[in-house]
């Protein structure tokens, strides 16, 4: 391909696709390229027996800026799915995130005062400031819920004791005394019907795409064709890893099709215990209440991420940040390369935050946002 572009964008993902969306109606020249077979990064979703697979796990759009939930129904439409996931421990079930149905159902109580009571007085045990995320959650929740619902599942999750794990990760627990199953705070959620793949191929509509292609195998030749670069990619490997692997978790996924219409009766079960070697199972055609005479599932194995696998969550403790902080240096000298998106940025990201993140950039670039 002798073709010369403005743009070359390293990566098919959510970041890369809003990014050449935006230069193309600024009326510049893009060429995207993927290390993958296909296009949409880690939202990828792949039609099975009439079902749209989340090939990456679970994506859920939610959002409190209606700029962002207007801009993304350029691409598609948005169904009423609510983010209402079950725990399970043992054989004992409950509702996430922490509310009345939960204390309910734990506590055998029905008022919020009551709820209120049990968790004031078992947060007490935890003085100061919590040290470590056991203590955090404790604080949070108090010790009932703690060894139930978070203890076993965030173990999996990370593969470190709780107590060996920073405070911070668990901050933001979403506990209400409400009757309230929805997961988000978010004004706005839902799922694109006919899956994110569908969404990413209408961002790339008229821009030159090719699969299969591994920009770092070629950098030099690739560079070249472009007057610019979008790297979407891990930033340590861009520079070979000079000063150390960053760290992730990835995840591992065993999809299977089974032969009932209805597996679990809910899209995502957490798996709140040691028994199950998974954190939880994904029943994908309830992200689209589907009624297909099949259905398919995904159980979800957290690991410790290594050369080769799928980085998934970065992790940022005080050893990558300083590390990461290390590659940014080199990055902000490259005049030529924009870093950006979750492995870009070495950044825990949703969907509508990528988004942000892609048309601050694309501001940067053009001065102003596509109406």
């Amino acid at each position: 391909m002798n073709k010369h572009y403005d743009y070359l964008i390293v990566g098919a993902g959510l970041y890369g696709a809003v990014f050449a969306y935006e230069a193309k109606r600024n009326g510049k020249s893009c060429l995207v390229i993927d290390k993958r077979s296909h296009v949409g990064g880690n939202i990828y979703t792949e039609n099975r027996s009439g079902i749209n697979v989340h090939v990456y796990g679970a994506h859920i759009f939610h959002t409190s800026d209606k700029f962002v939930w207007n801009y993304v129904q350029r691409f598609a439409e948005f169904n009423r799915y609510t983010n209402s996931p079950i725990a399970r421990y043992k054989n004992e079930l409950y509702n996430m995130p922490f509310n009345m149905n939960t204390f309910s159902k734990m506590w055998n109580i029905a008022t919020p005062d009551e709820a209120m009571a049990i968790i004031e007085e078992q947060r007490k045990e935890i003085k100061g400031e919590p040290k470590n995320l056991e203590e955090q959650a404790i604080s949070l929740v108090g010790r009932d819920i703690y060894e139930k619902l978070v203890k076993c599942y965030t173990e999996k999750q990370w593969g470190r004791d709780c107590k060996e794990l920073p405070a911070f990760i668990i901050k933001r627990l979403p506990v209400r005394f409400t009757y309230d199953n929805n997961y988000f705070n978010d004004s706005y959620q839902g799922i694109p019907i006919g899956g994110y793949t569908a969404v990413i191929e209408k961002m790339l509509d008229g821009i030159d795409v090719m699969l299969d292609t591994n920009y770092l195998d070629d950098k030099e030749n690739y560079d070249a064709m472009a007057d610019k670069v979008v790297y979407t990619g891990a930033i340590d490997a861009y520079f070979n890893y000079c000063f150390g692997n960053l760290e992730y978790r990835s995840v591992r996924f065993e999809t299977e099709e089974l032969d009932t219409p209805n597996y679990q009766g809910n899209a995502v079960v957490n798996y709140t215990d040691s028994e199950h070697p998974y954190t939880r199972i994904i029943e994908h055609k309830f992200f689209e209440f589907g009624t297909q005479p099949t259905t398919i599932i995904s159980k979800e194995y957290s690991a410790e991420w290594k050369p080769g696998d799928e980085p998934y969550y970065p992790v940022n403790d005080e050893k990558n940040g300083a590390l990461f902080a290390k590659y940014k240096e080199l990055a902000d000298k490259e005049s030529k390369v924009i870093f950006g998106g979750r492995l870009g940025e070495y950044k825990y990201y949703d969907m509508d935050k990528v988004i942000i993140a892609a048309l601050e950039t694309v501001k940067k670039e053009f001065g102003k946002v596509s109406e």
